[in-house]
């Protein structure tokens, strides 16, 4: 006896709109309880995969992300296979794959095209993995395929082109496979209905489109090798929908279609599946369903025609497919393939070199030793010694980082010069190579460090706790008090003239004249600040008025809104936007929500044009 197994396939439409709506990666993959895992059309660019996204405990990750540049296919698609282990590095576990790859043809991870596509030229199989619509998993048991189907308008004859291609070549691939003996699955949105059953609209010509043919064709039930489950198990179920549109609120009637599939094909894992009628669908396939609690739409939710228009609904415009698996035993011990998420670069990051090793080091021990000198008694022996210290520790660095603020304190600026600034700390990461040279100049009176020509200045900050050298060591309580005063009630513009004159001996500490308060009651500024008032009041009544005027528009809007003949009730306004003659011209639709024409309740199909200019001829 084997183990269950249990493979989920969900169209999440946004890996991070899903992530962040479970909270974390985590708690999305264990609501499936599920030990693979196929996600489409995550939306991730390669350089986007952060640990969040593909870092899961208990799990490994294979993607695939988009690789083309055409305009509308950039960060668009993309696959992810999540298997779910107990020990990713050495398992006997069928989750775990023994091998991966990313895309179908070969030419992504291996440069060379697989075994029974001779016949395609190689741009022709570069452009077809180019989009991420693959990852394949080999379970030892059988080959996963993870797939992301392309989509082609009826009157897009280049994307149509392209999706059959796509098809013929995954075809060649699995026939090849299964010629050789292995099992082959296939999960995923291959944006194919195959039959009227599977489509809420469906027109009498709706199965002779060469896609449905083509699916039909490869099924068991019309002489080919694959077994579509989900119809296996119920056949006769309708309404069984896994995708709804979007933008009209069909969720609410049901109003969608079936195009995220399974696929099984190959022989059972029993010793005597040579007899008739035996294959792995009958003997280990137990059950396969649609999670339908998964829509976005959910009985007591708020109509459309009622307001919920402008709602927005969380979740994906797709359900997950599930298929639970019996018998399955373990494989030989094996470890994660090379693909795995966890061995990416901006994941696993770059190993260090001994050098970068030791010198961080290094610059931890002047960071300790500047601590430990700052730390002594006060008075000017101490401000002196401290002096010293840093002019020794500067002499050993060429680079210093530039302090963020005139009145910081000598140890805050201390600190940063030797962890940020330290020449011998240029290589410690790639950020610090490249940066600008610094100076930094001891005066007599106060610690001033000047950037060199085209270094970036920092901002200053808006607190200000330490005027000098000398307060920093020597605080009377007065003093803090004011100082602490004046970082509060003052702007750092109003502060800076008081400590530069502090710190030229032409005011002492505790001189009113040169605080901030003493400014506040300046005449002049209090006309500056009615100035600023008067501004404030003629602001206000500029947005008054443009929010009445705002208000006005809208309600000519309204107005001109139609009724739709069905329901008496104002209609929606539309663009259009499918390339053409009509492209960005607006127009009116019945509200509710799309649904069958027998039901009264649903979408009337009301259409009119917002401008007659925009009428078709």
């Amino acid at each position: 006896m084997g183990n269950p197994i249990k493979i989920v396939s969900y169209n999440v439409n946004g890996l991070r709109q899903r992530v962040s709506q479970f909270g974390s990666l985590s708690n999305l993959l264990n609501t499936f309880d599920a030990d693979i895992i196929c996600f489409q059309e995550t939306k991730l660019r390669r350089q986007e995969l952060t640990s969040d996204l593909v870092i899961a405990d208990g799990y490994e990750s294979f993607f695939s992300c988009t690789r083309t540049k055409d305009k509308g296919r950039t960060g668009y698609s993309g696959v992810a296979t999540f298997c779910r282990v107990k020990s990713a590095f050495s398992s006997t576990e069928v989750a775990l794959p023994v091998a991966a790859e990313e895309g179908f043809t070969g030419f992504i991870d291996l440069c060379k095209r697989k075994e029974g596509l001779e016949e395609f030229e190689k741009d022709e199989l570069v452009k077809i993995d180019s989009e991420g619509r693959c990852v394949v998993t080999d379970h030892n048991h059988f080959v996963l395929f993870n797939l992301y189907g392309p989509r082609a308008a009826h009157d897009d004859t280049e994307r149509i082109e392209f999706k059959m291609k796509f098809f013929k070549i995954l075809q060649k691939r699995w026939e090849n496979l299964l010629h050789e003996g292995r099992r082959v699955f296939v999960v995923g949105d291959l944006n194919i209905a195959p039959t009227a059953m599977d489509r809420c609209d469906a027109d009498p010509d709706f199965e002779k489109n060469e896609f449905r043919r083509w699916f039909r064709s490869m099924l068991m039930m019309s002489g080919g090798l694959f077994v579509d489950v989900f119809r296996a198990k119920h056949p006769d179920r309708r309404e069984a929908y896994t995708c709804w549109s979007s933008s009209t609120g069909a969720e609410q009637f049901n109003f969608g279609s079936r195009i995220d599939h399974i696929l099984c094909a190959g022989p059972c894992l029993h010793q005597e599946h040579d007899l008739q009628g035996y294959n792995f669908f009958s003997c280990h396939v137990k059950e396969c369903d649609i999670l339908t609690q998964y829509k976005r739409w959910k009985p007591g939710d708020t109509t459309r025609w009622k307001g919920g228009q402008g709602i927005k609904l969380e979740g994906s415009d797709h359900a997950p497919v599930y298929m639970s698996l019996e018998e399955i035993c373990d494989i030989p011990r094996h470890s994660t393939p090379p693909l795995s998420a966890r061995y990416l670069p901006m994941i696993h990051g770059v190993q260090q070199t001994l050098v970068t090793l030791l010198m961080k080091r290094q610059a931890a021990t002047q960071i300790q030793s500047s601590r430990i000198s700052s730390s002594f008694s006060d008075g000017d022996a101490t401000i002196k010694a401290c002096s010293e210290s840093m002019k020794r520790s500067f002499n050993e660095c060429s680079v210093s980082r530039p302090s963020t603020s005139p009145s910081c304190s000598l140890t805050e600026e201390f600190d940063s010069a030797i962890s940020k600034g330290d020449e011998n700390s240029k290589d410690l990461t790639d950020e610090n190579q490249g940066r600008p040279d610094t100076t930094m100049i001891l005066q007599s009176q106060h610690t001033k460090f000047v950037p060199a020509e085209g270094a970036k200045k920092k901002p200053r900050k808006s607190r200000c706790s330490q005027l000098s050298l000398r307060s920093f060591f020597q605080k009377s309580p007065n003093l803090s008090t004011g100082a602490e005063n004046s970082s509060t009630n003052a702007s750092p513009s109003q502060a800076e003239p008081n400590t530069s004159s502090y710190l030229n001996g032409s005011h002492a500490p505790g001189d009113k004249s040169s605080s901030p308060r003493h400014c506040q009651l300046n005449p002049s500024a209090g006309s500056q600040y009615q100035d600023k008032g008067n501004d404030g009041s003629l602001e206000r009544e500029k947005n008054n008025v443009a929010l009445l005027e705002w208000q006005r528009i809208q309600q000519l809007m309204r107005n001109s809104i139609p009724v739709c003949k069905g329901h008496k009730e104002p209609c929606v306004a539309r663009i259009v936007k499918k390339p053409g003659r009509t492209f960005g011209h607006r127009f009116f639709v019945c509200s509710r929500a799309e649904g069958p024409v027998s039901n009264p309740e649903a979408n009337c199909g009301y259409f009119k044009w917002a401008s007659s200019k925009s009428q078709r001829k």
